[in-house]
């Protein structure tokens, strides 16, 4: 099966190649796609993510769909302007499905991650983003890690969290997310989060 693979915020392609290498040798075909938060707005990347989604909606072959982080939000909000894609599974590994608390925190008092992250950063913030998100029509796993530090102290307090983002957050007012062992940068590589991406796509062939 054809499989897009979404990078998070800051994030690069590499980021997934070793995701990526899991899923080829178990017979799926992976293509990426990058943006760079620095240099693009928002507008202007889910202008290119619905192009490549258009192009392979073009093959007429279902499509599997990955997203880690901001990566699965702009599939997610992509995925309504390209009726003729056909998903076979969407899942998405520590996407916010609600205003982005880390990145609130990280606007306030980081301005380094104002500068790279700018529209980005805006977008995952935003309670606009979230309003429409709804459930996605095709089939889908939000996958949420619980490895982030809790305690009074903490960001999340005594809420699971993968260390930005909170199972609340990637629940949003859809479905209970699938949780894992796993902190946030590094959940793509979690066993049990690769062992979920596998489940959605089965064999690779249909």
């Amino acid at each position: 099966m054809q499989l897009l693979l979404v990078h998070g915020l800051g994030r690069t392609p590499l980021s997934l190649f070793g995701l990526a290498a899991f899923l080829r040798a178990r017979g799926h075909h992976t293509r990426f796609f990058g943006y760079s938060s620095t240099f693009e707005n928002v507008p202007r990347i889910l202008r290119r993510l619905k192009r490549v989604l258009r192009d392979l909606a073009g093959r007429g072959a279902p499509i599997g769909l990955v997203g880690h982080s901001l990566g699965g939000l702009f599939l997610r909000t992509a995925l309504p302007g390209v009726p003729a894609v056909r998903v076979h599974h969407l899942v998405t590994l520590g996407t916010p499905a609600a205003p982005s608390h880390a990145a609130r925190l990280a606007w306030c008092w980081l301005p380094p991650f104002r500068v790279f992250a700018r529209d980005c950063a805006r977008f995952l913030m935003n309670p606009g983003t979230f309003a429409n998100l709804g459930v996605p029509a095709c089939p889908f796993t939000a996958v949420a890690g619980t490895s982030g530090p809790r305690g009074r102290f903490a960001p999340f307090g005594s809420e699971l969290n993968d260390g930005l983002v909170s199972v609340a957050e990637a629940r949003g007012t859809g479905p209970e997310p699938l949780t894992v062992p796993a902190l946030h940068t590094v959940i793509m590589d979690a066993p049990a989060a690769r062992a979920a991406v596998a489940r959605a796509f089965g064999l690779g062939k249909l």
